[in-house]
């Protein structure tokens, strides 16, 4: 083994109501290691042990998986004192102590990666384990286990090959437990797990206590860099650079026996944010055993075990005085950690040990709910409760749930282990999820139970369905932080993935088939069940009205059909920052009459077609103008190239002809001249309002003609704002304003009303944000189109990057998906430049962001610092920018 020399401090011991940690520590400790070193020096009952810092892991990531020089000694001083404390010796023969060596970084991550327990067994103590513990039993089981995962994590031998051994031993016996095998049965099948291992890999299991430790602990280093922790730390944007700690510690068994055990339990509920005592646990198990969903676990309380029906006793009544214990450390964990606590613990002989505690998992219900309740109780402020809730993670909420009146048939129930519903087409395998969903397929996975090599299927799946595993697995915790629709511990189905099909008693569904699952409930239905949308009311809406205390930036949606504009109000938006005129040229009847238009040969043809269109222009603008109540509106005049309203095939150009009474090879001779080499860099924006000025004088009747007419009806005064688009002058910009001034004008001496106007220009090319001082003394605002300047800034289309961005964050080369969260060095600047020089040519300019990156929570932080006025997203991501908003205004104070 190779070390490096440093001075650093690399190992930190805690045990014994003493560490060298601390929860400040999550950095240099990772959360784990942090959180055992703050419940040691709280006097908890914590097994001793030592921690491998975050620092170790970079270093040896930078040193070719090297370690320190000086690590080695620092760990076996480390291991002494955890001798000193448990009463045992590492490697040794008549009173081993057993370690378990698991990870930890500064974010939790759970299941991603790996974990090794009761490491120093072999060959020469595992008798004399069963000797101190008066049970051959338990003995044999550790050592098999510590084989199998031994086995597994560190020597890369297939985990099935173990299940196999076991299985077929299981039925050649005739036992169909694990908790039927005694200690004879245990002896055997370790056998056969040593004669596999060596069969695999050509060398006897190792028998040094020591090279066992090491080799697990430089196991929990590799993991940091395998694919599922790679996948899940892209999902929730956790830096690489993190590393991860190794958390050392003494092995504690709650499979000694019936007065053992092991579990999980959240302080309060992490599905629905209620404050109830919430978890599982196992009788003579080990932590492993729950989590996995091996054995179908038994409820905390006696109110969860009522609640669900269970016939499996509760600890509330297996052992009372345990669990009056546990709620007593539940009590105190959840006070001193001012945030709800997801805590494992074991029971060994009677005796509670606290194996870790950390912020739990929480669907974004229970989120807000944790967060209202604890600023009620006192325990956070307001605006610490505000900080708590993950902007991006709002999209849970906007979840739907099943219809109660629709009619539904329920074809198995299990655990509601994360809320929602969801509806799809059956799949087995992580990989089927995933390639499905790239094709626009909503799925269900649907597994025997998930691992964590099935991250990146949950990821695409719309739910998860898993027939075994309770609240607090694997398939749970996760589905809940993704917050994807999960019902766990379906047992009455049976799944089998080669022939791709599941039995839930005479039904059989296959492969593709329509499944529909309730998380809320529990509940697997047949086929596709009608969905109600969610009611954004209650802790929701108090959170958000916190939020919108505290925010400057005002959140406006892009919106263009009244309905849009009703679903923007109603999750807050203020106002409608961006509404694309050519969305509704493609409604109905409308797009004949845009043809014709395009088509036309000549203005006054051009203008008689557009004659069609103005009414139902000025319709759409009365109903959006209504729809938001005198709040802005931000109309964008017409943007697109036009050929893309026009036909693509021959058959349809031959249809335009006859509706219209053109020739068909006429029409498409004009079609063919319309076409463009670069479509989206040529005759689009501005220029079609320069080159066919009759579009936009149109547009701009349809507009004004639309404010008169609602202040007739209803009296509401209206402001629109009118936004040319991809101009790169002034000289551009003025052309039209004075086009659109004179249409105002026109349209005031018909109505004899006056109006009121503002006229601003997107900022969508570099050459316009580099000329902003010159654009904002003619322009009254300036709304950044993002997308656009993203493309023109690096060169990209949109539409094509898919093929090679994916190259370039994998190798390191972008961090971000510029198109997805706003490039702050390249485009940001240019964004940054046109803010400052705008804003200096016009004090009074104001300033909002349309593109998509207007909903992003990292891109508002960037508008909140450079003092935009507004941001504007989809209606659906206003309630992510409200709360994000919020965020920015909180890092900035």
């Amino acid at each position: 083994m190779k070390f490096k020399k440093s001075k650093a401090q690399w190992v930190y011991g805690f045990g014994g109501g003493h560490a060298d940690g601390n929860a400040g520590l999550k950095e240099l400790l990772g959360g784990k290691g942090a959180n055992l070193a703050e419940m040691s020096n709280l006097g908890l009952s914590v097994p001793p042990g030592f921690t491998i810092s975050t620092e170790v892991c970079v270093h040896y990531y930078a040193n070719g998986r090297a370690y320190p020089e000086t690590l080695k000694r620092e760990v076996q001083k480390a291991l002494s004192r955890v001798e000193k404390i448990a009463g045992g010796k590492f490697g040794h023969r008549k009173k081993p102590l057993l370690l378990s060596v698991r990870s930890g970084a500064q974010a939790s991550m759970p299941g991603m990666m790996d974990t090794v327990l009761n490491i120093g067994l072999n060959d020469e103590n595992v008798e004399r384990l069963g000797e101190l513990s008066k049970d051959r039993r338990f003995a044999w089981d550790s050592y098999r286990r510590f084989l199998q995962m031994y086995g597994d994590v560190v020597l890369d031998v297939p985990h099935y090959l173990f299940e196999d051994i076991l299985e077929l031993y299981k039925t050649e016996h005739g036992l169909n437990l694990d908790t039927d095998l005694a200690a004879e049965d245990w002896q055997a099948i370790a056998g056969a797990y040593k004669a596999r291992i060596e069969q695999e890999l050509g060398v006897p299991f190792p028998q040094d206590p020591e090279a066992q430790l090491w080799g697990a602990i430089g196991a929990v280093f590799d993991s940091w860099m395998n694919q599922r922790a790679i996948t899940y730390r892209r999902l929730h944007d956790i830096p690489e650079d993190w590393g991860t700690a190794v958390t050392v510690q003494a092995m504690v068994f709650g499979n000694m026996g019936e007065d053992c055990a092991t579990g999980v339990a959240f302080t309060r509920n992490p599905a629905t944010g209620e404050k109830d005592f919430y978890g599982e646990f196992l009788v003579n198990a080990q932590g492993e055993d729950v989590v996995a969903g091996i054995r179908t676990p038994q409820p905390m309380t006696e109110r969860a075990r009522l609640q669900a029906g269970s016939s499996a006793p509760s600890m509330e009544t297996t052992m009372p005085e345990v669990y009056a214990e546990l709620c007593d450390m539940r009590d105190r964990l959840e006070s001193h950690f001012r945030d709800m606590q997801d805590i494992e613990f074991t029971v060994q002989r009677k005796k509670l040990w606290v194996l870790q505690t950390r912020n739990g998992k929480r669907t974004m219900s229970a989120a807000l709910k944790i967060a209202v309740d604890m600023t009620e109780e006192g325990l956070i402020t307001h605006e610490e409760a505000i900080r708590r809730i993950d902007p991006a993670a709002l999209d849970q909420m906007l979840h739907p749930t099943l219809d109660p009146d629709a009619e539904q048939t329920v074809l198995a129930s299990g655990l509601p282990a994360s809320p929602g519903a969801a509806t799809g087409r059956i799949v087995f395998t992580a990989a089927e999820a995933e390639t499905e969903a790239a094709r626009g397929a909503s799925v269900i996975l649907v597994r025997v139970e998930t691992s964590p090599e099935d991250i990146h299927g949950m990821h695409a799946a719309a739910g998860i369905l898993t027939t075994r595993g309770g609240l607090t697995s694997h398939a749970a915790v996760v589905a809940r932080g993704m917050g994807r629709p999960c019902v766990s511990g379906a047992g009455d189905i049976r799944i089998n993935e080669e022939a791709g099909e599941m039995r839930i008693g005479d039904c059989v569904l296959k492969r593709g088939d329509v499944l529909t699952i309730d998380g809320a409930k529990g509940n697997v239905l047949l086929g596709e069940v009608p969905m109600r949308q969610p009611e954004l009311s209650g802790d929701f809406a108090i959170v958000m009205d916190w939020a919108d205390r505290v925010r400057r930036l005002g959140v406006r949606a892009n919106a263009e059909t009244p309905q849009d504009a009703e679903v923007a109000r109603r999750f807050g938006a203020e106002g409608i920052g961006l509404c694309r005129t050519e969305h509704m040229f493609f409604e109905g009847s409308r797009i004949l009459a845009v043809r014709e238009m395009i088509l036309a040969d000549g203005t006054e043809a051009r203008r008689a077609a557009l004659a069609k269109l103005l009414p139902m222009q000025r319709d759409d603008f009365v109903e959006i103008f209504r729809a938001m109540a005198g709040l802005p509106v931000t109309i964008r005049l017409l943007d697109p190239p036009l050929h893309e309203f026009l036909p693509k095939t021959d058959a349809e150009m031959q249809d335009l002809a006859a509706k219209l009474g053109f020739d068909a090879g006429e029409v498409k001779v004009r079609i063919e001249r319309l076409h463009e080499m670069n479509p989206m860099l040529g005759h689009r924006g501005c220029r079609l309002g320069i080159t066919y000025p009759e579009i936009y004088e149109m547009q701009a009747r349809a507009i004004f003609e639309a404010v008169v007419a609602l202040a007739e009806k209803t009296g509401e005064a209206v402001v629109p704002e009118i936004m040319i688009p991809l101009v790169t002058s002034r000289k551009e910009f003025d052309f039209l304003k004075e086009l659109i001034e004179r249409v105002a004008g026109e349209v005031l001496s018909a109505e004899g009303e006056k109006l009121a106007y503002q006229i601003g220009t997107m900022i969508e090319l570099p050459r316009a944000a580099l000329r902003a001082a010159e654009i904002a003394k003619s322009a009254e605002f300036f709304s950044f189109g993002t997308n656009d300047l993203t493309q023109t800034t690096f060169g990209i289309s949109r539409d094509d990057a898919g093929g090679f961005l994916k190259s370039y964050l994998e190798k390191k080369l972008i961090e971000k998906d510029p198109f997805a969260t706003l490039d702050i060095d390249g485009v940001g600047e240019l964004v940054r430049i046109a803010v400052e020089r705008g804003r200096a040519a016009r004090g009074d300019l104001h300033l909002g962001i349309c593109g998509e990156h207007g909903g992003d929570p990292a891109s508002i932080a960037f508008c909140e610092e450079i003092g935009l006025d507004y941001v504007s997203c989809s209606p659906y991501r206003v309630p992510i920018a409200r709360l994000a908003a919020a965020h920015a205004a909180l890092k900035k104070a």
